[in-house]
């Protein structure tokens, strides 16, 4: 895939829109007071913007990547290589500093909670956010509770990977993802309520249809290679209406359609200094993993107010993330070629 795009710049964003989010429920104050849950009249936080880009983002160039893999093996080695490495360590990392924000009066080593943690999230489907004596005094007990979006992801990794096998008839594919996105579009609009309780490998029912409807719109404007269309005008009404439909509340029934072609019209447009900005890294996965046990220390220590913990919190996660992508992620990465060449 070229690198002539804003997609760097956005994944950040949408990481920085996390870090915001969290900060007012860390904290303990109400996410009604975020200023965009304000302005949109209730309907969104930032958390949930950042979310839903990151899963479009994700949805085309998953697709894509399943399009130009050799082998079903390939495939799944570039998505382990891609989650799991930075994971991994994350989660390793915070093992390490727990000992000193335990407060229990059972042994930090006696705490079998200590012994799952790892092994639990490492498989995701077993999604641990905490270790009982671990800022339970914090108005969130959660290590890291950004964790628990990467099960949906790999499951939508897993789920479109089945198309490899059709792979060569491309046009029964589109066909496929068109139907799967018309089904999912449907009963989130129309029987929300029915699954929204539901759930599926600890997976809730809500999250699945919410999230994977944005993952799924992305797969599909990919199999009409979207990155072609360059149209200033659709942008330019993608915003509008989606500026219509938080001003007259009507966000949540067109989301799915408007907000992925509004992201990916942004992030194909000919934009000279955010097409740059991934020099410097994809920083966003590693602020995201690393944001929410950062801000969860910063309130255990120091007594900060939301404002301040989102600066001090951002200047810290996006040193993470730098750490991360140059030490870790962009390290595991380059075995994509060089590791188990079973292709």
């Amino acid at each position: 895939m070229h690198k002539d795009n804003n997609f760097d710049f956005l994944r950040f964003l949408f990481a920085v829109f996390v870090v915001i989010s969290h900060a007012y429920a860390l904290s303990g104050v109400n996410e009604s007071s975020e200023w965009f849950h304000q302005i949109s009249n209730g309907q969104i936080v930032l958390s949930q913007l950042g979310l839903s880009g990151f899963f479009i983002i994700s949805g085309y160039f998953i697709f894509q990547s399943l399009q130009r893999s050799k082998s079903f093996f390939s495939y799944y080695k570039k998505r382990f290589l891609r989650l799991f490495p930075a994971l991994f360590f994350v989660l390793l990392l915070t093992l390490i500093l727990a000992p000193f924000v335990y407060k229990s009066e059972i042994s930090f080593f006696q705490n079998k909670e200590v012994y799952s943690y790892l092994p639990y999230n490492l498989l995701l489907y077993f999604f641990q956010s905490g270790i009982k004596g671990i800022f339970d005094t914090n108005a969130y007990h959660a290590i890291n509770g950004s964790l628990w979006t990467i099960r949906y992801e790999f499951s939508l990794y897993v789920a479109i990977g089945l198309l490899y096998f059709f792979r060569n008839d491309f046009k029964g594919v589109r066909i496929l993802i068109a139907a799967v996105f018309a089904i999912l579009i449907i009963t989130y609009n129309f029987f929300i309520e029915r699954f929204a309780g539901s759930s599926i490998l600890g997976m809730q029912g809500y999250h699945i249809l919410n999230l994977g409807t944005f993952f799924v719109c992305g797969s599909l404007l990919a199999s009409f290679n979207f990155e072609e269309i360059k149209s200033s005008i659709l942008l330019i009404i993608t915003i509008i209406v989606f500026a219509l439909a938080i001003y007259f509340n009507f966000y949540n029934y067109i989301k799915h359609i408007v907000f992925p072609i509004m992201v990916l019209l942004i992030g194909f447009a000919p934009l000279p200094f955010f097409s740059t900005f991934g020099k410097i890294g994809d920083l966003s996965y590693g602020i995201y993993i690393y944001s929410f046990p950062v801000q969860q220390t910063m309130i255990y220590f120091f007594d900060l107010n939301v404002y301040q913990l989102i600066i001090y919190s951002l200047m810290v996660s996006i040193m993470f993330g730098y750490l991360s992508w140059h030490f870790v992620e962009k390290k595991a990465l380059a075995y994509k070629k060089n590791f188990l060449k079973f292709n």
